[in-house]
């Protein structure tokens, strides 16, 4: 680094009810340097063990709630308000009074930790198993180690959990994608763009080791060793919203580097999904269940805003009752003896309660089960029809038909397909996979000179009540969703049946460069689109829509995919089609549960 690293941190035992100690030096042993991190210690007798729970990210261990998201701060339940709450982590001044020390950690190249900022990266990862194992350590420590966090807090648990450091002995990913590629940058090989740059741009670099004007902005306080110039920062970071562009392929070594086996993840979990998080940590958190080695692992669906559900009282009870049984070996629910807590807790969305509304959503009633996906459901096929239906008897087409849109339709006018139930006649509850069967062609405009050379896919599901109008939920920044939603790009339809993971319910695609297949005019190609999980309990007379579009339609809020480079003109611009007739059968596949 440019600036002399300096091994500064204090330790306050009087102002606050736990014992503070900041700027915490842990050297890492992966790589040259260090990591700083703050320690939130209960206040009690000298000598005492107590477990730890560990955070790792971007957002500055300093930066206070308040100042970071001072709107949602106002609404987080009020027993986790304290004098170093922080963003999407748990309240040191909550967990210190039930006995855990907390140790916040800023990542690698952010805050007060020297080195370059490469987010989600393997290095990254690496000083987090480094920082864990530390935790483990310390003399103040029993040894035992647990991650909680939201979002980024949780994505990265997966990752370093896979690892087995030392230690560590539960994890609750709450709302933390699981796969990179899959979950966040490419949904469907299409770039998530819009979500990334936003990120990037408010709430990473902001925080760059040596950025200047932290303290004036209330952004934490200024780097211990001093600024940096704009061009020391710059050479300082492997900037995602650019490298992300750059690359397309789960095998080039930006991508590959950031993968790891889930099944090598041995240690209790509880991992947490919201319904309402159709755009990005969904997917990764009904993945990370499915696959993950460990032998007590519990899957548990919320809704409600991504920022709010996790300070709930009842929640964190869970979490607590949770990380006691495996860090303190106080096991009041039995979650450590095999069979006693049911796997999976499913939160069933009946009704039309509004949305971002979170008393009202207290309706909504929980059911356990014994696996997932749940084993008595009915996997039914409702059938396209060129007239705009979808049923569950397929109609005898004699003749070849098509239904057309135009491509790269904009989210404020998208270009659209829709496809629509009768109405059902008796209570259906819909809980699981999605699946949709297409078959898709392009064609130029005509008089074009402009050749499209690929299809990408948006598909997104709705409900109609019974009253003849959508029902919305809790998006994750507390906007108006439907179900769910997919996408696919054409050009990476590509299916490899033969892997573990490729399920009826859920195909499977490997992303690399050598799964590239060509999309020609006048052809033909049938395509399996991946429709992330939901649930609703879809009431008399209700109806399920199908919508296939251009491009991201009402839901997807930041969460776009519109970058001119992935999605250009010359490549996309074009006629998409749906293909009908004796030779092409269109499908949506809804997990039916009776």
């Amino acid at each position: 680094m440019p600036n002399q690293i300096r091994n500064i941190s204090s330790r306050d035992t009087i102002s606050f009810p736990y014992i503070f100690e900041q700027n915490v030096g842990v050297p890492l042993k992966s790589a040259n340097g260090l990591v700083r991190v703050n320690i939130y210690r209960p206040n009690i007798e000298e000598g005492a063990l107590v477990p730890v729970i560990v955070t790792y990210g971007p957002y500055g261990k300093d930066i206070q709630y308040k100042d970071f998201h001072p709107k949602s701060f106002a609404e987080v339940n009020p027993e986790h308000h304290s004098d170093h709450s922080a963003w999407e982590t748990p309240d040191p001044g909550f967990w210190t009074r039930n006995g855990y020390a907390v140790v916040r950690a800023d990542e690698r190249g952010l805050g007060q930790s020297p080195g370059v900022l490469d987010t989600m990266s393997r290095g990254t990862s690496d000083a987090f198993f480094d920082v864990v194992e530390w935790a483990a350590e310390q003399p103040w420590s029993s040894g035992k180690v647990g991650l909680l966090g939201i979002s980024y807090y949780a994505g990265s648990q997966w990752r370093v959990a896979a690892r087995n450091p030392k230690g560590l002995c539960a994890i609750i990913p709450w709302e933390g994608m699981s796969d990179y590629y899959r979950d966040r940058c490419r949904q469907g090989g299409i770039l998530s763009n819009g979500f990334i740059k936003f990120w990037w741009n408010r709430q990473v670099i902001t925080n760059q080791y040596g950025r200047p004007g932290k303290s004036a902005r209330n952004w934490g306080p200024d780097t211990i060793e001093g600024d940096l110039t704009e061009e020391e920062l710059l050479a300082n970071r492997n900037d995602q919203t650019e490298d992300n562009v750059a690359n397309r392929f789960r095998d080039e070594p930006y991508y590959a580097s950031k993968e790891y086996h889930m099944g090598d993840i041995q240690v209790p979990l509880l991992s947490v999904a919201n319904w309402g998080g159709i755009c990005l940590h969904l997917r990764g958190n009904v993945q990370g269940y499915l696959w993950a080695g460990s032998e007590f692992k519990y899957l548990r669906f919320i809704t409600g805003r991504h920022d709010l559900p996790f300070y709930y009282h009842e929640e964190v009870e869970i979490q607590r009752s949770f990380l006691d049984a495996f860090l303190k070996g106080e096991d009041r629910e039995g979650w450590s003896v095999k069979g006693k807590v049911p796997p999976v807790s499913v939160l069933l969305r009946k009704g039309d309660v509004g949305f971002n509304n979170a008393e009202a959503e207290k309706v909504y009633e929980r059911r356990e089960e014994t696996e997932w996906p749940i084993s008595r459901t009915q996997y039914t096929k409702f059938f396209l029809d060129s007239d705009g239906s979808l049923s569950t008897s397929e109609k005898l087409v004699k003749r070849s038909s098509k239904l057309s849109y135009k491509a790269l339709g904009t989210i404020e006018q998208p270009e659209l397909l829709k496809f629509e139930t009768k109405p059902f006649e008796a209570e259906t509850e819909v809980t699981g996979h999605v699946v949709a069967h297409l078959n898709v062609s392009m064609t130029p405009y005509s008089g074009s000179e402009s050749i499209p050379t690929d299809i990408d896919l948006f598909l997104t599901l709705r409900y109609i009540g019974s009253h003849g109008k959508e029902i919305f939920y809790t998006g994750t920044a507390g906007d108006p969703v439907p179900l769910t939603k997919g996408w696919q790009r054409v050009s990476l339809r590509k299916v490899d049946s033969s892997h573990y993971k490729s399920k009826p319910w859920l195909p499977h695609r490997n992303y690399t460069s050598a799964d590239v297949e060509p999309v020609i005019i006048g052809e033909i190609y049938a395509v399996d689109v991946e429709i992330w999980p939901t649930n609703v309990v879809v009431e008399k007379g209700g109806k399920i829509v199908l919508e296939v579009a251009s491009g991201d339609t009402q839901g997807a809020g930041i969460f776009l995919h519109n970058d001119p480079v992935d999605r250009s003109k010359e490549k996309f611009d074009g006629l998409n089609h749906i293909h009908f007739g004796p030779h092409f059968s269109n499908y949506l596949t809804l997990p039916i549960i009776p």
